[in-house]
């Protein structure tokens, strides 16, 4: 079939023509023939969801991934990390079991443990009372309970690096955040292989002129993703455009989504803590951010509005995001790989979502 598009998203690059999907699977871009509508996308890609559709994935069942799955289609996302926070070992080892083997609608790309190695002085939300140091034994515990493909940790903790290398022996994907860390200890863990940074700025050492820390360390290299929260609340449109400048082509788009993201605004739990949201932005009782109710194609129109191009705003949510997870199967449309595809109209508003071929959502 053809998607009916005058355009498609391939390497960045707007091509123009339709794009023929069989079998699943891209079979031709840049095709030619009656002239179509709106712009083919990769499917996005949000390396971090805590919940979604009134959905906290730390107590979730079956049913409950199924109808986040659907909201999250809705939005344009057809792959995804269902992230747990900092929590005890019983309840993270319950999360991990929970996380289904069959599909939900969009793909499940492993699980996202953020935590529980973080700083005991960037805890944002986490709860301190659940927070561990660097523990192998701890950790190897974790990746048997379920299916773990990414960790967020603090490398400057004792014992942090070693972790790195365990992690990477077994596939598992290695972000810094909720960290103390200075430039210095950052460096040592981004020369160990680590190659992201969860969520810049929030839960992190400041960027200051004497001492950069991991904000500055990160922004400094050119092999380090870089992933914001752009829902106007976590960061300043300055600080965003910053980032912008010296990140050009590695920033990643993530929503840090909890349960009452497309569910409306009240009271809701992110891991058994009790958050408000109140004029779109969630916060714990004491007022500390808890998360956020963004979407990934509001994320996307908030970059353009910006000012940055339709391409790179669209990768940024895509392409950047898969790399960082070091997915090659995912983020892109190319010709043999699924056919995971938003297509948009003129107005960046979703016509169809598709995951493998198969039209999810359609306008």
């Amino acid at each position: 079939m053809r998607l009916g598009v005058e355009a498609a998203l391939v390497d960045g690059v707007l091509l123009r023509g339709d794009v023929d999907v069989t079998d699943g699977r891209i079979a031709a871009v840049g095709v030619g023939g009656r002239r179509g509508r709106g712009l083919a996308a990769p499917g996005f890609v949000d390396l971090q969801v805590n919940g979604f559709g009134g959905v906290d994935f730390a107590d979730a069942d079956a049913d409950g991934y199924r109808r986040a799955g659907e909201a999250l289609l809705e939005t344009g996302v057809t792959a995804f990390q269902p992230t747990f926070i900092t929590a005890g070992e019983d309840e993270l080892i319950a999360a991990l079991r929970a996380v289904p083997e069959e599909p939900i609608g969009p793909r499940l790309l492993g699980a996202h443990l953020e935590g529980p190695f973080v700083s005991g002085r960037r805890l944002g939300v986490h709860p301190a009372v659940a927070r561990r140091d660097p523990d192998p034994a701890l950790l190897l515990r974790l990746l048997a309970a379920g299916p773990v493909a990414y960790v967020t940790l603090a490398p400057e903790l004792d014992g942090a690096l070693e972790l790195v290398e365990l992690l990477q022996e077994r596939g598992v994907v290695v972000s810094c955040g909720h960290s103390d860390a200075t430039a210095e200890q950052a460096a040592a863990a981004f020369g160990r292989g680590v190659g992201t940074v969860t969520h810049l700025f929030n839960a992190m050492r400041p960027l200051a002129h004497r001492d950069p820390g991991i904000v500055g360390a990160a922004l400094a290299r050119d092999d380090v993703v870089v992933q914001v929260i752009l829902d106007g609340h976590h960061l300043a449109d300055e600080t965003v455009r910053v980032v912008l400048r010296a990140a050009a082509g590695r920033v990643a788009l993530v929503t840090d989504a909890i349960a009452a993201a497309r569910n409306g605004e009240g009271r809701c739990r992110l891991s058994g803590i009790e958050v408000e949201v109140r004029d779109g932005i969630a916060r714990r009782a004491d007022g500390v951010l808890a998360g956020s109710v963004l979407t990934m194609l509001d994320a996307v129109r908030n970059l353009c509005s910006l000012g940055v191009e339709l391409p790179d705003a669209l990768g940024a949510a895509s392409t950047v995001p898969a790399r960082a997870a070091r997915r090659g199967d995912v983020g892109a449309i190319r010709v043999g790989g699924d056919a995971d595809v938003v297509v948009l109209d003129d107005n960046l508003e979703l016509r169809t979502v598709l995951v493998g071929g198969l039209e999810r959502v359609a306008a």
